[in-house]
């Protein structure tokens, strides 16, 4: 298979865009793969796009040697806008490889270990800002068939916290666990904001509520303040979303500096790079937990992984999105009592309707973990994965 041509789209997805690479080769085949980097899609797709020389006259079905030829060749590695990249058209390739020889992308990395996987939710909590309307909202997503819930209850706070402010987010805490019971495991999400007294002081406070990890408590870019952290407190520590290659969660294993490692497959690399970091964990007994907030492909993608890695936990899924998703993403798989199957078509098994990205152009987000604003979106404009199954 030969390169014709290689195509970049945005689509806006009210909370980010969604990047899209498709590409296409000389006997009319075609694959997916995505980018989503939130805030900086433009850079990104100026990435994507310096890639497409790399890729004129070489074997596509040679992903390896392409992948190793881009990434060396970048002289200035890593990061979050090259890795990105990189992710975007290696998922491509993958899915033009899984369509040519007629088999889904995770039979070519070992085969099946499992036919569906349980999801935990994202973006339950559509609207929400007070602890009853957390509560409310957690029951719903428990009513939809999910058994974890995670969600960020800081507010706009960043680097420390006040009494006050930790208060009340312990009272939102306190109020999904109260209400969900033994329904539903916890995951608290910190968007890497806290420095360390602030972080330690967090996750100490969130102890009795066992949580199933505290999410990037810390602030990017001390391992070692993660794994002090971690020896401190019995509240488990998730990390890894903004960590690029298997090279960069070296440092994680051997420091001991999480409980849950969380690459990116749209970010880390590529699915190869998601699958090596996985067999690193497995080693050290550590569960692999991907973040997985973006869009339909890298969505795809990270189920693609969930079907054959052994020690793949929970699928984080985005329980409500934006309600064009479903007239962009052609046939992705439902959401059932909190489950997803693992597609059998060849490829991702995914497929997006160009016409209807075109409806949604780009639209500028700025960050907004740290200005309180992510719960705005109302419920009613929410639509739910799991409502496909309907």
């Amino acid at each position: 298979m030969r390169l014709r041509s290689m195509t970049t789209y945005i689509c806006d997805a009210y909370r980010t865009n969604w990047v899209f690479v498709r590409l296409e080769t000389d006997d009319g085949r075609y694959g997916w793969g995505e980018a989503t980097l939130e805030y900086r899609e433009h850079v990104v797709e100026e990435a994507i796009r310096y890639l497409e020389a790399g890729l004129a006259d070489v074997e596509l079905q040679d992903i390896q040697a392409w992948w190793q030829r881009a990434y060396r060749d970048a002289y200035w590695r890593g990061g979050a806008v090259l890795t990105s990249a990189l992710s975007a058209v290696e998922m491509a390739l993958w899915d033009l490889k899984g369509k040519a020889l007629g088999v889904p992308v995770h039979q070519l990395l070992g085969g099946a270990v499992r036919q569906d996987v349980e999801c935990y939710a994202n973006a339950w909590f559509a609207g929400a800002t007070t602890p009853a309307e957390f509560a409310q909202r957690a029951r719903t997503a428990v009513d939809w068939g999910y058994r974890a819930l995670k969600w960020d209850p800081f507010g706009s706070a960043f680097r420390s916290l006040d009494r006050a402010e930790l208060r009340d987010a312990l009272a939102v805490v306190e109020a999904v666990a109260t209400e969900v019971g033994h329904d539903a495991s916890l995951i608290v999400e910190a968007h890497g904001r806290f420095e360390m007294p602030t972080a330690l002081r967090v996750a100490r406070a969130l102890e009795p509520f066992d949580l199933l990890w505290l999410e990037e408590p810390l602030i990017p870019g001390n391992l070692a303040n993660a794994a002090e952290l971690r020896s401190a407190t019995a509240t488990p520590i998730g990390l890894g979303e903004r960590l690029y290659t298997r090279w960069d969660f070296v440092e994680v294993f051997q420091r001991h500096a999480a409980d849950v490692v969380q690459p990116d497959v749209s970010h880390v690399g590529g699915i190869w790079e998601a699958r090596a970091v996985a067999t690193i964990a497995e080693m050290w007994q550590i569960p692999f937990m991907p973040h997985n907030p973006s869009g339909p492909v890298a969505h795809a993608a990270t189920l693609q992984l969930a079907g054959c890695v052994p020690n793949f936990g929970l699928l984080e899924t985005m329980a409500t999105d934006v309600p064009w998703r479903r007239d962009v993403v052609i046939d992705e798989p439902p959401i059932v009592a909190g489950r997803a199957a693992i597609p059998d078509r060849p490829g991702l098994g995914v497929e997006l309707d160009l016409e209807a990205m075109s409806r949604h152009p780009y639209v500028r987000h700025d960050l907004r973990h740290y200005s309180g604003d992510l719960t705005r979106i109302r419920p009613e404009d929410a639509v739910g994965l799991h409502e496909q199954s309907r």
